[in-house]
C-alpha cells in the first residue's frame, strides 16, 4: 500500500524542500509521516506538561521508522474563564480546535496522526478533528493532577469561595485554598469532564489499554506516549482509520463505563458530538436508556470521596471494564488491533494490576491513608448505585431533554413540586442565591445561557452557592438552558432543550408557575401557575398564549467566533455541535 505523503509528494513538488527548510532530512521524507497535534501551551497545567508527553511521541514513531511533525492548538481552561464572560467561549472552543485540527491534517500530506490532550474541550476537540481527519490515529491522554495537603483538590475552591462570600470562613483560608488546590500539572483530580473524557477515550478503542488518567507526573505517562508513537507508524502502514474502529456498540461501551464512573454531565454534548462525525446518532435518550439499571461503582470525587489520581492506582480504565465485563460489546475493536476483550485479557496476563496495586501502595505512604483497590473502585456487586448516574428528564419544559446527575442531588430533591423563579442571567441568579432571595422550595432558572444565548457557559458558581448552603442546597433546584462544570453537585438540572434563545419553553416560565421534578419517573413540567395546578390541556393553552406574546431577545455577540457559534450550535441535547442545514 502506497502511504498518502509519497502520493501527494509526487503530485506537490514543493512538498520536499518545504519540510527540509523546516528540519527534515532528505532521507525522512520517505517514511510514514505522522502530524503529532497537542493542546499544549502555557495555558493551564492541563497543557503545560503536554511538551515532554509530544517528545516522548516524537521519539516513538522515529524508533518505529515514522517522522513525527509537531502542531499545536492550545485549549483555555474553564477554571481560569469563571466568573467573567471568558467561560462563554469554552464551548466554542471545542469547536475551533477540531476545525484546526481538520486544517492542520488535510492542507499537508500525513499518513497517520497522534493526538495527545488533557482537558474540558481539548479532549473532544482533539477526538471530534480525529474522526473527522480520519487517518490513522491514536489518543494521548495527559493524566490528572496531583491532590494537594489534605487531599485537596480544585473543585471544592466553590465551596471555599461561596463560604467565604457567606462570612464562614475568614481570607486566610481561602487563600490557604487557592494556593494548595493545583499542586502539579494534569486535568483537575477530580472526575470531572477532562477526566471524564479521558476515560471515554480509552473506552471508545482510541488509546493503548491502560492509559487514560493516569497521574500527569507518573513516568508510565511518558512510556504510553512512547508507545503510542510507535504503534502508530504501524497503523499508518496498516491504513487502520478511526472509522473501521468506532462503532455503535464502541459507544454503547463508552457510556457504560460513563455510567460506572458517574462521570460529568458534560459528556451528554461530547459524544453526541463526536458520534455525529462518524455518521453514528447518540442522544440523550442513548445515556438514559444504558443508565438505567447500570452500576455505578468509583468513589472518586466530586460524587465521591477520593482524588482522581487514584484511579490508575486501583487499575483505571481496565479495571472498570472488568467489573462491567457482562454488559460491554467485548469483541468491539481497538487502535491495538485487537478486540475489548483481548485487550482486558492481556492486561491481566502481563501483570498490569500488580503494578497498578504498587502505586496504591505509595501513594497509602505518601498521604498517610490506608485505602484498598475496593475502596476506590466498587465490585460490581457492592455498587455505589444501580440506577446509573444521570437522568434524561422530559415534560412541557424540556420536549428535548434535560439531564441531571442524581448521583450527586440529595436523595430529597428526586421528587418534589417547586415555584419558579427564573432568571435571564447567571449574574442576577448567583446575587439572589448568596443573598437568600430564593427561598426553600423554589426552582431557581437561569435562561438565555444555552449555545445559541451566550455560547452555553457552566452554571458553576452557582451551582456551587446552592450545593454549599445548608439549607437551600436540600431544598431548591436549579434548572438551565446553559451547563455545568463536571465539578458540580448538587439539586441541579441542565441543557433544558429547546433552549430560551431557540423559543424553548423554558422562555416562557413566570414567576409562581408550578414546577414538577421527578428524576426517576424522569419528568420535568409545569404544572400550574401562581400556585393554582392545571390540567396538561389548560397548561398547554397558557404556554401557548404566553409564546405567541414573548420576544426573542437580542443577540449578545454581533460579530466574532460567538456570533458564529451561536448561529450554527446545534440542540444542547444534541451536542450543540456545528449545524449546517
Amino acid at each position: 500500500m502506497e502511504l498518502t505523503s509519497q502520493k501527494l509528494r509526487k503530485i506537490a513538488p514543493e512538498l520536499d524542500p518545504l519540510r527540509i527548510g523546516t528540519g527534515w532530512k532528505p532521507e525522512d521524507l520517505s517514511k510514514p509521516q505522522i502530524i503529532i497535534e497537542s493542546t499544549a501551551g502555557d495555558s493551564h497545567p492541563g497543557s503545560g506538561h503536554l511538551f515532554k508527553l509530544v517528545e516522548a511521541v516524537r521519539r516513538g514513531v522515529a524508533d518505529a521508522g515514522g517522522y513525527g511533525a509537531r502542531y499545536f492548538c492550545t485549549d483555555i481552561c474553564d477554571g481560569e474563564s469563571q466568573g467573567h464572560d471568558g467561560i462563554n467561549f469554552s464551548l466554542a472552543s471545542r469547536e475551533m480546535i477540531a476545525n484546526m485540527i481538520e486544517i492542520h491534517a488535510n492542507a499537508t500530506p500525513f499518513d497517520g496522526g497522534v493526538f495527545v490532550s488533557s482537558c474540558d474541550k481539548g479532549m473532544p476537540g482533539n477526538l471530534i478533528g480525529m474522526a473527522r481527519v480520519n487517518i490513522p490515529s491514536i489518543m494521548v491522554t495527559g493524566g490528572t493532577m496531583s491532590a494537594g495537603p489534605e487531599l485537596l483538590t480544585l473543585e471544592q475552591l466553590g465551596m471555599y469561595s461561596a463560604k467565604f462570600e457567606r462570612g464562614e470562613i475568614d481570607a486566610d483560608k481561602l487563600i490557604w485554598a487557592k494556593h494548595n488546590a493545583c499542586p502539579s500539572c494534569g486535568a483537575c483530580s477530580f472526575i470531572g469532564t477532562a477526566s471524564t473524557l479521558q476515560i471515554m477515550a480509552e473506552a471508545l478503542g482510541l488509546t493503548l489499554p491502560g492509559s487514560a488518567l493516569l497521574p500527569a507526573t507518573s513516568p508510565d505517562l511518558i512510556d504510553y506516549a512512547y508507545n503510542a508513537g510507535k504503534r502508530i507508524v504501524e497503523l499508518a502502514r496498516e491504513g487502520v482509520k478511526p472509522s473501521d474502529i468506532v462503532t455503535l456498540e464502541s459507544f454503547e461501551n463508552a457510556i457504560l463505563v460513563h455510567a460506572a464512573i458517574s462521570g460529568s454531565t458534560n459528556c451528554l454534548l461530547h459524544l453526541p458530538a463526536i458520534a455525529h462525525e462518524y455518521g453514528i446518532t447518540i442522544t440523550g435518550d442513548t445515556f438514559d436508556r444504558l443508565h438505567r439499571g447500570a452500576h455505578y461503582l468509583l468513589d472518586l470525587r466530586p460524587a465521591g470521596k477520593w482524588p482522581a489520581e487514584f484511579f490508575y492506582y486501583a487499575g483505571g480504565v481496565p479495571a472498570i471494564m472488568e467489573e462491567i465485563r457482562g454488559v460491554l460489546h467485548l469483541d468491539a475493536k481497538t487502535i491495538t488491533g485487537k478486540t475489548l476483550g483481548e485487550n482486558l485479557d492481556e492486561l491481566k496476563a502481563n501483570g498490569f494490576y500488580e503494578r497498578c496495586q504498587k502505586w496504591l501502595d505509595e501513594a497509602n505512604k505518601k498521604y498517610g491513608i490506608s485505602i484498598t483497590k475496593e475502596d476506590i473502585i466498587r465490585p460490581y456487586d457492592k455498587a455505589i448505585g444501580t440506577e446509573g448516574s444521570i437522568a434524561v428528564l422530559k415534560g412541557n419544559l424540556a420536549p428535548e431533554g434535560a439531564v441531571i446527575k442524581h448521583t450527586a442531588c440529595p436523595k430529597e430533591m428526586y421528587k418534589a413540586v417547586l415555584n419558579a423563579r427564573p432568571f435571564d442571567s447567571e449574574e442576577e441568579c448567583l446575587d439572589a442565591v448568596l443573598h437568600h432571595k430564593v427561598q426553600k422550595g423554589d426552582a431557581v432558572f437561569i435562561r438565555y445561557e444555552g449555545p445559541k444565548g451566550s455560547g452555553m457557559p457552566e452554571m458553576f458558581y452557582t451551582s456551587e452557592a446552592i450545593s454549599s448552603d445548608a439549607e437551600l442546597g436540600r431544598s431548591i433546584a436549579l434548572i438551565t438552558d446553559g451547563r455545568f462544570s463536571g465539578a458540580s453537585t448538587g439539586p441541579v438540572i441542565g441543557h433544558c432543550s429547546p433552549e430560551a434563545m431557540a423559543g424553548g419553553p423554558i422562555a416562557l416560565v413566570e414567576d409562581g408557575d408550578m414546577i414538577e421534578l421527578d428524576v426517576f419517573a424522569r419528568k420535568l413540567n409545569i404544572i400550574g401557575v401562581k400556585g393554582e395546578r392545571k390540567t396538561p390541556e389548560e397548561m398547554d393553552a397558557i404556554l401557548e398564549e404566553r409564546r405567541r406574546n414573548w420576544k426573542p431577545h437580542a443577540k449578545k455577540y454581533k460579530k466574532g467566533v460567538l456570533r458564529l457559534f451561536s448561529e450554527l450550535a446545534a440542540s444542547p441535547m444534541k451536542g450543540a455541535y456545528l449545524e449546517y442545514e
